[in-house]
């Protein structure tokens, strides 16, 4: 009889397995980086609040309230001894009042360790490299969200977030994020990011992101840029401002900047072909010795890494459209998801590190899978084995790929625009006066 008793209290391989979950996360992200943070709290204080929202973000619920209550069933068992509020308006309540404070210092923290946790991916052909880029997700069509998040999209689309973020290309891991209405712009989104990047960083970007001023901010904040121009950028040669660069230098000053007497920025032309059609880049790498065309060529093919991210959250996690009807907790529900997903690939690159894989190889189809297995209520699906383990063995297929990935033509499908070739003109002559003006200027000082 006693022996029956303590089997019978003994924990299943479920509770076990979302323990060692919650083991993983806290390994990760310790409780004391958001310790302070509603500590008096009796049900919901910052360490509950910050895992409940990862689970909620990680659980394939069609529905608030069944990712709410699958989400809460987990953490019934990860935490058993503690009181957790039971309703969603609770949690939501308490994640609205302190949602910003617990990401920020999520983010510093993973900031902080992303570097360590890199390793020698951290830096790639001598450049410690970052993507930017931006997407826009759907909200309800309620009066609230219609009011406030605004339509930036195509016709009959309903109320947007917009989403920046700035993603590490060598670990494959998010470096920090901004949100907003849909109406808002990705660049001003990035300016407001650029303080946090390591000084010396190479950030890498699309066409949408050529301007002078947000270039020239760049440049003041210490960081450089291979960035793609397109038709909607004009490049003046034979200025004759500055050091005698080679052929591939040329100059960006827009007539507002030149008015002003702001000075040319000289930037380097890069042209390359991807086998279907020309690529042109601008940097503000003059000397090739810096950054050679091959360097160039390659890092700029990693940028896509940015894009396989938006489509992991999207369609992977299934965060292609958030499900509050309300601003805020539209904009809470989007911050959170992307939190769950630089969490749930920060897990997974660490144990691919650990296993000297490539971080780049992560597949978040598989590592996503792993992490709802453990939520799950119901009886292991098959073997469960160690969770590190699983996640370690979380890679993309490696077979090699003979034919294009992309669908036929579809309706729905958008169809964008190619960059085009920037325009490219030899300066005029009252550019070529204002330019020797500035050029006296600066020999003078």
């Amino acid at each position: 009889m006693a022996t029956s008793r303590r089997m019978r209290r003994q924990p299943s391989k479920r509770t076990v397995y979302r323990q060692k979950l919650l083991k993983a996360i806290s390994s990760l992200i310790p409780a004391k980086v958001v310790k302070n943070v509603a500590p008096k709290a009796k049900c919901w204080n910052g360490w509950r609040l910050m895992v409940m929202a990862v689970l909620m973000g990680w659980h394939d619920g069609t529905s608030l309230a069944e990712k709410f209550d699958g989400s809460w069933l987990a953490l019934r068992q990860m935490f058993p001894r503690t009181r957790l509020g039971r309703t969603y308006q609770g949690f939501i309540k308490a994640l609205r009042m302190h949602s910003y404070v617990v990401l920020d210092r999520i983010s510093e923290h993973l900031r902080a360790i992303q570097p360590t946790l890199s390793g020698a991916y951290w830096r790639v052909n001598g450049w410690c490299p970052f993507a930017a880029d931006g997407s826009r997700s759907e909200c309800p069509r309620t009066r609230a969200n219609q009011g406030r998040l605004k339509c930036a999209g195509r016709k009959k689309t309903g109320p947007q977030l917009f989403v920046t973020t700035v993603y590490h290309l060598g670990s494959g891991l998010p470096w920090c994020y901004r949100i907003g209405p849909g109406t808002d712009s990705e660049r001003t989104h990035l300016r407001s990011m650029l303080h946090v990047l390591p000084s010396g960083s190479l950030l890498i970007a699309d066409a949408g992101f050529v301007g002078y001023d947000l270039l020239n901010e760049i440049i003041g904040q210490g960081l450089h840029f291979l960035i793609r121009a397109g038709s909607n950028v004009t490049l003046l040669k034979r200025l004759g401002y500055g050091r005698p660069w080679g052929p591939e230098v040329m100059h960006l000053w827009p007539n507002k900047q030149a008015r002003k007497g702001q000075d040319p920025l000289a930037l380097r032309l890069i042209a390359l072909h991807d086998g279907r059609k020309p690529i042109y880049l601008i940097s503000d790498l003059l000397e090739p010795e810096r950054l050679s065309m091959d360097d160039a060529a390659a890092l700029y093919r990693r940028r896509w890494a940015i894009e396989v991210f938006y489509r992991s959250l999207k369609q992977t996690l299934g965060h292609r459209k958030m499900r509050s009807g309300a601003p805020q907790q539209a904009e809470c529900e989007l911050a959170w998801a992307v939190m769950a997903l630089w969490v749930l690939s920060a897990l997974t690159v660490r144990e691919l590190l650990a296993g000297k894989r490539d971080p780049l190889r992560m597949s978040v189809a598989s590592a996503i899978k792993v992490i709802r297995q453990a939520m799950a209520l119901g009886p292991p699906i098959g073997r469960v084995g160690s969770l590190r383990r699983r996640l370690a063995a979380a890679v993309k297929d490696g077979y090699l790929r003979t034919g294009g990935k992309a669908s036929r033509d579809w309706p729905r499908k958008k169809k964008e625009k190619p960059a085009g070739q920037p325009k490219i003109r030899v300066a005029n002559g009252e550019e070529l006066k204002r330019a020797r003006e500035l050029e006296r200027k600066r020999v003078a000082a």
